[in-house]
């Protein structure tokens, strides 16, 4: 049987301090910072709630990050 993979750690990341910047920004200093995925979404967008490791999400209006979660 094969050994279970230990996952990657994620960055270790104030994602409060994303809030307020422009989207552009914002994802280049994610990826900067590690993220493996950077997803943005607009306001009210609907999506699927499953937890991906390494993910960092990003709510935009008016090219503005309003909210950041990890997943």
């Amino acid at each position: 049987m094969a050994p279970v993979p230990t996952p990657s750690a994620e960055p270790d990341d104030d994602l409060d301090s994303y809030v307020g910047l422009d989207a552009r920004t914002a994802q280049e200093r994610a990826r900067e910072r590690g993220w493996s995925t950077v997803r943005t979404l607009p306001t009210g967008a609907i999506i699927t709630m499953e937890y991906l490791r390494g993910r960092i999400n990003f709510e935009v209006a008016d090219d503005t990050v309003k909210r950041c979660w990890k997943g």
